[in-house]
Formats: C-alpha cells, sequence, structure tokens
C-alpha cells in the first residue's frame, strides 16, 4: 500500500519540487493550491482551492481531506513573502494579508487534519521568524506566528509530530525578488541573500524529506533549521 502526502502550494517552487519528489517515491500525492500544475500521473490527486480565502477553507476542503482518512505526512508549503519595505510604511491591512495564508490557513487546515489519523506534520517556515532583518516585518511575524501555532497544536494533537521546518533559502522567485529587485544598502538582508547559500527547490525538497524521515526524533512543536542539522 503507498503511503499518502498532502502538500499545499503545490504548483510551483518548493511545493511542486516536493510534489515530484513524492511521486517518484511512489507516495500518492494529494496536493492542494489555486492553480493546478501540469502533472498527470495516477498518483495525483489535486483540489483547487486559494487558501487566502481563509473564510472559506473548511467549506472546500474539509470533504476532501477527511476522504482521504490517513496521512503519513503533510506539508504546509503554501505562504507568501509580501512587500519588502520599512515596518513604519506597512499597512495593517498588508500584516494581515500575509498573515492569513501563512498562520490562519493552516489554522483551518490543522483543524481539518486533527479530525483524521496524520503522522507528521511539517509547518514550512523560515530563519526569518527568530531573527529580524529590516524591511521583514510581514514575513517575519507570519512566520514567527506560524511556529507558535504549530506549537500550540502539538499539544492538541498527540498522535501526531508537528514541526516548524526553515528550509534555508530556495531560489524562487521570491528570493529573486528579494535578491534582484531591493535596495540592498537599505536592506542589509538582501545582500546576505545574493552572497550565502541558495539551493534549487530540488535540492530543498530533498532536505526536508530527510527531516520528515526522522521526524519522530525531533520533540513535536519544535523549531528546526536544516542548516543546523
Amino acid at each position: 500500500m503507498s503511503k499518502n502526502v498532502l502538500i499545499t502550494g503545490c504548483s510551483s517552487g518548493l511545493g511542486l519540487a516536493l510534489t515530484h519528489y513524492y511521486l517518484e517515491a511512489g507516495y500518492h500525492v494529494f496536493g492542494i493550491s489555486r492553480t493546478q500544475p501540469s502533472i498527470t500521473h495516477e498518483n495525483f490527486t489535486f483540489k483547487a482551492c486559494d487558501l487566502i480565502q481563509t473564510q472559506l477553507i473548511k467549506n472546500n476542503l474539509k470533504e476532501f481531506i477527511q476522504n482521504i482518512q490517513a496521512l503519513d505526512l503533510v506539508y504546509l508549503n503554501a505562504g507568501m513573502l509580501g512587500e519588502i519595505k520599512s515596518s513604519f510604511e506597512l499597512t495593517i491591512e498588508e500584516l494581515q494579508e500575509v498573515y492569513n495564508l501563512n498562520v490562519y490557513a493552516n489554522k483551518e487546515l490543522l483543524d481539518i487534519l486533527a479530525t483524521i489519523e496524520v503522522k507528521t506534520i511539517i509547518g514550512l517556515s523560515s530563519g526569518a521568524s527568530v531573527n529580524g532583518s529590516k524591511g521583514w516585518a510581514s514575513y517575519s511575524l507570519s512566520k514567527a506566528g506560524l511556529n507558535m501555532l504549530l506549537n500550540l497544536y502539538s499539544k492538541e494533537m498527540p498522535n501526531s509530530v508537528l514541526l516548524a521546518v526553515a528550509p534555508g533559502v530556495v531560489e524562487t522567485p521570491m528570493t529573486d525578488y528579494i535578491r534582484f529587485d531591493i535596495n540592498d544598502q537599505e536592506f542589509p538582508s538582501a545582500q546576505r541573500l545574493k552572497n550565502g547559500e541558495i539551493q534549487t527547490p530540488e535540492q530543498a525538497a530533498q532536505r526536508l524529506a530527510k527531516v520528515a524521515q526522522q521526524s519522530d526524533k525531533f520533540e513535536s512543536g519544535a523549531f528546526i533549521d536544516v542548516r543546523s542539522l
């Protein structure tokens, strides 16, 4: 019997790389994203859902997820960066938009996942959740919130292992925006990304899979940075 994995944000970047990785590993992959990826595979089941519309998540996804009944692994991967700019210039509405997708959408998903059998849940976090940098307020606040969300739910889902995992810097349109479009004199973090290690989505997917394979070695609710392993 093949294993089941659920991946949100499966249509591009790291989510798409994870989808291909687990299909090649023989898993049945259940994918959720706003747009459908160009994947025709007998073990791929897709459900379209715009997760930023948090008020619709349970109506749109509850039946889809509960029909799976048992999941070996879940990647809460869907997320957004928000605009890199001074905290003074950020509006509450801009902060709320990022928080909705990066935190509240995952809260809605966890509520559903708690009703079925799930072994491991990995929420895609970031080093930015524990290290503040100028310009990153929307992203850092939301990823710190995700860390705590998973920690709290780990206390209420004792039969599952929940981990907030920072995958390191991944080459995606999001990181390209930071590396190439942001003034690194005004925002020094952009320069650090330009000069630091960067992975392809495929490389990051392999590193995440290794964490997932040994998830029972970590305390449920923990934050893990793959670069420290």
